[in-house]
Order: structure tokens, then C-alpha cells, then sequence
């Protein structure tokens, strides 16, 4: 092992307890990771800006930016709002209802969005409607978080794991929807049960305050008519060039850009109302992590790694489907799943290579795990964060052991759902 590897080695390993520490800002330090490999020579400017191989994934970036955009011109309309206040009405003011509502909105608007857009959107609807009911808003805050890791699971653009395992694995947005959507669908039914039991203390029923509740006008939400045509029109659209791309032959990111641009056109709304809302920190973020990745793909590292797993693996591809869907919820538990995946992803991507169909059920068992995963604690999945930061600033604290002892229940039934669902579609029949 040479001195530069080494080096590099300790550059990753740093920035990663850094990253799942939090003690800098995931951008600060996966930036100065990158950084730092320039400088001992682990890449380039042609490594980082224009290889596939070991450079920062493009459609990754502006995937995410387009989706962004997308979103940050869909939340002018007050939708989110309207839909929130529709679901506390439909539910008549009894909480029970209304969390169930609001799961299942919150899990299908994450596997269309993503889940961190989706909860920016609804958590501070929620705390409006639990404030009028009287309801205590930790656990419908909860929830929510989860239903949206959960339902994000589903689609390719739901959880920006499943983004970069696209990427790297030639995957569609079909492949995500006839892979994952089945199991997904169980595993809400499944979680909403789980939220009836884990939350049983705070569904008291407050006829008074349901009464306000049922007083509200969902209506009075939504804002100019066109502007929410038009962008029902446009996320209509790339939903269906997503699904259609063995037709059009378009990447996903070309897709959500035309998307992203006709609606900036037809929206003629501000730049700052355009863009505010994308998350520059996030595309950074990313920007430095593939950098890092890159810098051990240009020193073998990762070829090295993938080489080992794959002599232990064997044929075994069964075995070892299991052990990546556990092992990556255990580990996204402890680390965002986001830099997990990226260091996974071309790992994986080489025992895919080599054993062929029969190994190509890893890709899904690397999402299920590292996505679901993501609910154990309270810094497994990028939304989980932005949750409790949301909660804190409204004064309603959620610490880490308390989502948390929540979260450990939700990923063993969730995972302990998924292993039999790979093993049967997969390998026994």
C-alpha cells in the first residue's frame, strides 16, 4: 500500500466520521475532502470534471437541480398547504385519521418528489394542523419522516440514494417502479399499523378543536389557478418521459431539465422565487463526496475492495443479497445514507459485472437496505435531519434517542419484511 493511498484512505475515513458526526457541514467537509485529494495527487481536474469513471456524476447533479427547481415553482402554488388542511377536514379532527392521511400523502408526494423536498413542504403544515387539534406534534412529525423514507423508496427519484444507484447501475425509472413499488406498498400498510401502536398516546380526540379544524378553508391555500395548472402540466410530463424512457432514450436528468426549463418559461415567475428553493448546499455536498469516491476509484482502491467481496461472495449471490440489504441498514443508521451509497455503488456495480442476472438483485437490496435503513436513527437519512430542525425551530424539540427508539422498530420490521420478499421474487422461484 503506497504513501498516497494511505493518505487518501485517511482523507475518507476523516470526512466521513466528520460527515456523520456533523461536527462540520456535510458541504464544508465533503468540499474539503475533495480538496484535500487534489492536493496529495489522488485526481485531477480531467478525473473530477470529466470521467465517468471516477468524476463527479453529472446526471446525479442535475437530476436533483431540475427536481428542485421543479418543486421550488410548485410550492408558489399553496398545493402542499391545501392538501395538508384537506386531509385534517377529511379526517374530521380525529388525529388517527388524520396521520393516516397525511402518511400516505407524505409517502406517495416523496416517491414523485423526493422525500427531503416533500417534508420541507409538509412538516410546517402539520404543526399548524396539530396545534389546532391540540395534538402533540413529535409524533406526526415522526411519521411523516418515515412515510416519506418509506415511499421514497419506491420510484428513482424518491430518495437521492436510489439517484446515484441508477446512475452507476444503467437503471430506469421503470426498474424502480416494478422492483421496489410492490414491497413498498406492503411495508406502508404494514408501518401505518406500527403508527397506531408506537403512537397510541397521542390520538386524543378534542371536539372543540376539531370544530376550528373543520372551519378551515382548504381553498384559501392555493394561489394563481394558471401558475397550478401549469405545473401539474409539467410534472405530469416528466412522470411520463421518466416512464418512457425506453422509448425516447432520454436520461432521467434530461427529462427533469426539459421539464425543469419549459416551466421556468411558462411560470415567468422571479429568479429568486425560481431558485430559492434549490438546495446549492446539497449539489455541493455531492459534488465533493463523488470527488472523494473518484479519487479511490483513480487509486484502485475500489476495484480493490469489489475484487475481495466478490471472492467471499462466490456464487452465493442469494447470501449475499441479504447481507447487503442488512448490512446497509445497520450502516445507514449510523452514517446519511447518501455517502454510503456513493461508496457502495461502485462496489456493487462490479459484482454486477461479474455475476450477471443472478447478482443484479443487489442493486435493490443496496436501496431497500440503505433507504429504509434510513429511519433507524435520527441522522440515517438526509430528511430525518431536516425534520428535526423544522421541530426545533418551532419549539418542539425531538431528540435523537426519541426518534430514534421509534426508528430501530420501524427498519427491524421493515428489513425483516424485505428479506423474505428478495429472497422469493429473486432466487427461490
Amino acid at each position: 500500500m503506497t504513501v498516497q493511498v494511505i493518505l487518501a484512505l485517511g482523507v475518507f475515513l476523516t470526512a466521513y466520521v466528520l460527515i456523520a458526526t456533523e461536527k462540520l457541514p456535510r458541504m464544508t467537509t465533503a468540499l474539503g475532502g475533495a480538496a484535500a485529494m487534489v492536493l496529495i495527487g489522488a485526481t485531477n481536474d480531467a478525473g473530477m470534471f470529466f470521467s465517468p469513471e471516477s468524476g463527479i456524476d453529472w446526471n446525479v447533479i442535475f437530476l436533483l437541480l431540475a427536481m428542485m427547481i421543479i418543486v421550488g415553482i410548485l410550492r408558489q402554488t399553496g398545493l402542499f398547504e391545501f392538501l395538508a388542511i384537506w386531509a385534517a377536514k377529511k379526517a374530521r379532527g380525529y388525529p388517527f385519521r388524520i396521520m393516516v392521511i397525511l402518511v400516505v400523502i407524505t409517502a406517495v408526494l416523496s416517491a414523485l418528489l423526493d422525500n427531503v423536498t416533500t417534508v420541507l413542504l409538509t412538516a410546517p403544515v402539520t404543526l399548524l394542523v396539530c396545534e389546532r387539534l391540540a395534538a402533540p406534534p413529535v409524533p406526526f412529525l415522526i411519521a411523516e419522516v418515515m412515510a416519506s423514507n418509506i415511499g421514497g423508496t419506491a420510484t428513482l427519484i424518491g430518495d437521492p440514494p436510489n439517484i446515484i444507484i441508477a446512475s452507476r447501475g444503467g437503471l430506469t425509472f421503470n426498474d424502480f417502479i416494478i422492483n421496489l413499488a410492490p414491497i413498498v406498498a406492503v411495508l406502508l400498510v404494514v408501518f401505518i399499523g406500527l403508527c397506531r401502536w408506537m403512537f397510541r398516546s397521542a390520538f386524543r380526540f378534542h371536539p372543540d378543536r376539531a370544530a376550528r379544524v373543520m372551519a378551515l378553508n382548504e381553498k384559501e391555500a392555493l394561489g394563481e389557478k394558471s401558475l397550478l395548472i401549469k405545473s401539474l402540466v409539467v410534472v405530469g410530463l416528466v412522470l411520463i418521459g421518466f416512464v418512457a424512457r425506453p422509448v425516447l432514450g432520454f436520461a432521467p436528468s434530461v427529462v427533469a431539465m426539459l421539464g425543469a426549463g419549459l416551466l421556468v418559461l411558462l411560470a415567468r415567475l422571479e429568479p429568486r422565487k425560481v431558485f430559492g428553493d434549490v438546495e446549492w448546499e446539497t449539489l455541493l455536498f455531492f459534488a465533493g463526496l463523488f470527488i472523494m469516491i473518484g479519487s479511490l476509484v483513480n487509486l484502485g482502491v475500489i476495484d480493490a475492495v469489489g475484487a475481495a467481496v466478490a471472492s467471499l461472495i462466490g456464487d452465493n449471490y442469494d447470501v449475499a443479497a441479504v447481507a447487503m440489504l442488512v448490512g446497509s441498514a445497520f450502516a445507514s443508521g449510523i452514517i446519511d445514507n447518501i455517502p454510503y451509497v456513493a461508496t457502495l455503488a461502485p462496489i456493487t456495480h462490479d459484482l454486477v459485472q461479474a455475476g450477471g442476472a443472478a447478482a443484479k438483485p443487489l442493486w435493490w437490496a443496496l436501496a431497500l437496505g440503505a433507504d429504509l435503513g434510513g429511519n433507524a436513527t435520527a441522522v440515517g437519512a438526509s430528511a430525518n435531519v431536516v425534520v428535526i430542525g423544522i421541530a426545533k425551530r418551532y419549539d418542539h424539540p425531538i431528540s435523537f434517542w426519541t426518534f430514534t427508539k421509534y426508528g430501530l422498530v420501524v427498519t427491524a420490521v421493515t428489513i425483516g419484511l424485505c428479506v423474505p420478499y428478495l429472497l422469493l421474487r429473486y432466487y427461490l422461484f
